[in-house]
């Protein structure tokens, strides 16, 4: 059955928009180096890197200190041949340099030779060296050599913690993270793309342009359309109430609340939506094209983890019709790991105007994603992200994201603020960092 003149032109109109998805995802793929096979990644990584280097400090350090307390009187050679030679428990701190020397040899073969990722390693170092300083000062007489006798025990005590701490909450969370990351983005990359060949009645595409309180896009059942269910007309129903809470917003723009800004220019600001609560607004500037950034944020969100690190999955579950969608989402922790990882299940209502592009959501439910145990599920308002054309420029545009959402939990209302905010300040980084890549390339 072909389709009718008008939307078959306004269909052409938006392939642009999409035709080059297939080439976006190998490009993207290259991207980040998180992306890359693991044979491709480095052989360590940074943090890892970093907490070998304190492991070097912990042995240097040490040493140093039974250096100058060697270098007394008497002079080192003598003390050295008092405190090895003539080795005595109660008096020599030969044997803490050598718990030093210990935690060194046991941890680097562990962590940047073997490349572990657990902390049992850690675990038996840190505990040797706690039951052994705890033993030496309850039994020896360091404490009678004055401030060399408490240094020494206390130093190598709060470095093996310090240590163990570091591995736990950065290495190996961070690591962790990171192969989160490049599995969910292969797993991306392993799926069928958005739009494999010539669109057909009922895939989802670029809707028509469309206008502000225009209700008749979905009301009726075109030609070649299958009739909505009770769910998926309540679907519809969502999208609309979302997309008319975000014109009111944008509507108000007078009344947004300055929040803060960073050296980018990138502004966040507040506004109250009755029923609603406080609303999150991030403005920012792009030096691209209005389409591009249509096209990487709004029309393929499953890929926007290959780019993205504040999102840790996306997947479409569900194209209701042409204008709608239902999506499951994943934003990653936030706040050094403080915020722990959300999912989401959202309605999209997407539309297309001759000054902006505009995709407005609000949270659902879906029988394909129930809540999950090892997810705190979050609940969003109504918000979604405004692409604005620049009338008399098509190679800026302004974005902007609307963020109403509840993150569930017994958190702090003052670090929820903080950790959106700063999450908003980070995903229009990595979005222009993204269009950089982009418009770089021939």
């Amino acid at each position: 059955m072909s389709k009718p003149p008008e939307l078959q032109h306004d269909l052409e109109r938006s392939l642009p928009a999409i035709a080059s998805i297939s080439s976006s995802l190998s490009q993207s793929q290259g991207f980040s180096p998180y992306f890359l096979s693991p044979e491709k990644r480095k052989a360590i990584s940074d943090v890892r890197r970093t907490f070998c280097l304190f492991v070097t400090f912990d042995l240097l350090f040490i040493s140093l200190l039974w250096i100058i307390e060697l270098n007394t009187k008497v002079g080192i050679k003598e003390n050295l041949k008092d405190e090895i030679i003539n080795y005595k428990f109660k008096t020599s701190f030969f044997d803490i340099f050598l718990l030093a020397l210990f935690r060194f040899l046991v941890l680097l073969l562990g962590y940047a030779v073997l490349r572990l990722r657990h902390w049992w390693v850690i675990a038996v170092t840190t505990l040797v060296s706690s039951a052994f300083l705890i033993v030496k000062v309850i039994l020896s007489e360091l404490l009678t050599k004055g401030a060399f006798g408490y240094l020494l025990p206390i130093v190598s005590f709060v470095i093996a913690w310090l240590e163990t701490w570091f591995l736990d909450f950065k290495v190996l969370t961070q690591e962790a993270e990171e192969e989160r990351w490049f599995l969910a983005a292969q797993a991306a990359a392993s799926r069928p793309l958005l739009y494999p060949r010539a669109l057909s009645e009922g895939q989802f595409y670029s809707p028509p342009e469309s206008f502000a309180g225009s209700d008749n896009e979905s009301d009726e059942e075109g030609v070649g359309r299958k009739a909505l269910t009770t769910q998926e007309k309540e679907y519809v129903r969502q999208g609309k109430e979302a997309m008319e809470v975000v014109d009111q917003i944008l509507a108000q723009e007078e009344n947004w609340k300055f929040e803060k800004n960073n050296d980018f220019g990138d502004v966040v600001y507040t506004f109250e939506i009755p029923f609603h609560g406080k609303t999150f607004i991030l403005k920012a500037f792009l030096q691209c094209s209005p389409e591009m950034v249509y096209q990487e944020v709004i029309l393929q969100p499953e890929k926007m983890i290959l780019w993205n690190r504040t999102v840790a999955a996306c997947q479409i579950l569900q194209r209701v019709e042409d204008n709608t969608i239902v999506s499951y989402d994943v934003a990653a922790g936030a706040a050094g790991g403080v915020v722990s990882p959300r999912d989401f299940v959202n309605v999209r209502r997407i539309e297309r105007r001759r000054d902006r592009y505009v995709s407005s959501g609000m949270s659902t439910t879906h029988s394909l994603k129930p809540p999950l145990s090892k997810y705190v599920r979050g609940e969003n308002g109504p918000g979604g992200f405004i692409v604005l054309k620049c009338p008399s420029n098509a190679k800026v545009c302004t974005f902007i994201w609307i963020l109403n959402t509840d993150l569930k939990g017994r958190l702090p209302r003052y670090l929820i603020h903080q950790s959106l905010a700063a999450t908003m300040f980070e995903f229009a980084f990595h979005l222009r960092q993204r269009v950089a890549e982009l418009c770089s390339k021939p």
